[in-house]
This record gives C-alpha cells, sequence and structure tokens, in this order.
C-alpha cells in the first residue's frame, strides 16, 4: 500500500530564533520511499539531521525574523495491515523486562505515573495481567476522555486529563501509558501520520499520537483514541511522552500562521514514475482553520 504523506507549516518569528523539528519518519521507518521526507524550508536554510537516543529523526535550523514555510511531501509504502492483536501477549515480571524498557516504567514529564497509581490499582488490579488490563486500559480512557481541539495546552499531564476528562490525542496517549506504567507495564508515547485508511472520512489531515507496549517479548502498538485497530500508521516520533517527540521545540518566540497535514491512501499508481508525477502538485484537500494541539 502507499500513502503521500506531507505537511505545510507557516510560522512567523520576532526575531532569529533556532527550532529543532520532529517532523520526520522514525529512523526504524523501512518502506520504500518515492520523493523525499526530509524537511524543506521556505526561504532555504541551512538544515542539520541527526538522530535523538530514542532513534527520533530531528532538524535543527535557525530561523529568520519573519514567515518561514516548512514543508515535506512524498509517498510512502506501507504493509496495509492492520496494527497486530494479540490478546495472549502476556505481562513481564519487572526483574524479567529487558533494561532498554525500564526508563518506561517511571512517571515522565507528562505521564505522571506515581500520582495515578492508587487510582489505576483500583480500576484495573482485578484485570488479567497482560494484553487484557492494557485493553482495559485504552477502554478506560477512550469511553472517560471526549476529545476536543480546544481541550489541549501545552501543560496537561496525565492526571489532569484523568481530573478533567477530555483532551486531544496526546492526552489519551498520556492517559494511558501512565496508567500503564502505574501497573508495571512498560509503555512509550508514540505519534505520526494516520490517515482515514479503510474507516470513514474524518476531516481534515494531522498529525495523530498513539502510544506501544511491552508485552510478550515485543512493542505493541495500541491507541485509546480511536480504541480499534488501524491500517496506514507512519511513525514520527517515540519517546517517554511528548516532551520527547515535540513537532516544534523554539528557542525564542513565533506565531503559527498556517497548519495543513496530509496522510491519504494512494490507489492506481504502483510504479515510481507515475508516483513520482503525483508529486509536482499539491494534495486537494483543505489545511486545518486552527493550529492543533494534539
Amino acid at each position: 500500500m502507499f500513502i503521500r504523506i506531507g505537511y505545510e507549516i507557516v510560522i512567523e518569528s520576532k526575531a532569529d530564533t533556532v527550532l529543532i523539528l520532529a517532523l520526520s519518519p522514525h529512523s526504524s521507518f523501512e518502506g520504500r520511499v518515492i520523493g523525499s521526507s526530509a524537511v524543506q524550508a521556505e526561504p532555504d536554510l541551512p538544515l542539520e539531521t541527526f538522530l535523538d537516543s530514542f532513534g527520533n529523526r530531528l532538524t535543527r535550523l535557525k530561523a529568520p525574523a519573519g514567515p518561514l514555510k516548512l514543508w515535506s511531501d512524498c509517498i510512502v509504502e506501507v504493509d496495509g495491515k492492520p496494527d497486530i492483536f494479540d490478546w495472549n501477549a502476556q505481562q513481564h515480571d519487572i526483574i524479567d523486562l529487558p533494561p532498554e524498557a525500564l526508563q518506561f516504567l517511571t512517571a515522565s514529564r507528562y505521564c505522571d505515573s506515581d500520582i495515578l497509581a492508587p487510582e489505576a490499582l483500583a480500576l484495573f488490579g482485578h484485570t488479567d495481567p497482560g494484553w487484557a488490563r492494557v485493553q482495559a486500559i485504552c477502554n478506560h480512557v477512550h469511553n472517560h476522555l471526549t476529545f476536543g481541539y480546544g481541550f489541549g495546552r501545552s501543560t496537561k499531564t496525565a492526571g489532569d486529563a484523568q481530573r478533567e476528562k477530555t483532551g486531544v490525542c496526546r492526552d489519551f496517549a498520556h492517559l494511558a501509558i501512565a496508567l500503564c506504567r502505574a501497573m508495571n507495564i512498560p509503555a512509550r508515547y508514540a505519534s505520526g501520520y494516520l490517515g482515514d485508511v479503510g474507516v470513514p472520512y474524518s476531516g481534515p489531515g494531522d498529525f495523530c499520537a498513539w502510544f506501544e507496549a511491552y508485552l510478550g517479548g515485543q512493542w505493541y502498538t495500541f491507541d485509546a483514541r480511536y480504541n480499534e485497530p488501524r491500517i496506514g500508521r507512519v511513525l514520527m516520533v517515540r519517546g517517554r511522552d511528548a516532551a520527547d517527540g515535540a513537532m516544534i521545540t523554539s528557542f525564542g518566540a513565533y506565531d503559527l500562521k498556517s497548519f495543513w497535514v496530509w496522510t491519504d491512501e494512494v490507489k492506481g499508481a504502483r510504479d515510481s514514475d507515475a508516483l513520482r508525477k503525483m508529486l509536482e502538485t499539491r494534495p486537494d484537500t483543505k489545511p486545518l482553520t486552527l493550529a492543533p494541539t494534539g
């Protein structure tokens, strides 16, 4: 399956401002890429690309005062299969976890699992450890929170979302992660492209957050917002929470002027020349009227 992914983001800086961008597919992505998935800037600027400790592909630049357009547009090949579901995946005893998973057991900036631990035990202590427990957590978050862009804010923690019963997609992920960690299940934040493949149209494109839980010797994808296996995810960032994979980290002030994301299945064309031809014009989709916080 081929999916066209990309974005066009326009910002305006008050003065020269250093930016670190998490706007590229994750380094673990192994599918074919038609075109370039790298960050492009207008006006043309020096761009430095590097990997962080989570394998996220980051771009550093100095934005001049005034407007700056950031964009990317490419077609990627994915397997076209829904998220893996394995009801028999078991929860590990902490002593048996691989060392690299241990950092995803403790509280982090947005996932205050230590504060939520008593509530998590009351809600999920009776559930069977393993997949059933993670699914019970997803069911709770999915039913407990009401989604809306107006409910997002940069300081909102998992505990806040649990109390307020509202959030954007990253709040759904943060709350599920915190509750998993409170139940001794390693869980990590993930974000990327997720289009309406195999589901009804839901509106203009956007980036989406979900999470991964470590069960049965591997990491599995879970999505508390949609709470069903989905097709066509393109991972961009992983981390302990959204602080490790912010779309734009700015060392100075800027205003977000426009935000446009596309992630659409490509049907029909299969050879590279035909796919490259499609990239000569922007997709026929509309930008979000307001910048999302999910």
